[in-house]
């Protein structure tokens, strides 16, 4: 036998993969979104907000600093672009 019955073969497999469209099933998709968009949605959203949140208190002792020395940084950018 030749390549022709295999090559036939694939091209038939490919295709019913190009254009089978199965029935979607729209119950088991709300279902599913439903279950991902419970309590874990709100979580996100916070999280989301502002992801450094986590981090203000342990840097909060260096606040000071970093306002006195955010104006001498912009002036410097300032001199560097003249």
């Amino acid at each position: 036998m030749g390549r022709g019955r295999q090559k036939a073969k694939q091209r038939k497999v490919a295709r019913n993969l190009k254009y089978y469209t199965p029935d979607t099933d729209y119950a088991a998709l709300e279902r599913e979104l439903r279950q991902q968009s419970g309590a874990s949605n709100t979580e996100q959203t916070q999280e989301d907000s502002d992801p450094y949140a986590a981090y203000y208190d342990d840097y909060a002792e260096y606040d000071p600093w970093a306002d006195k020395y955010e104006d001498a940084e912009d002036d410097s950018k300032d001199q560097k672009s003249r």
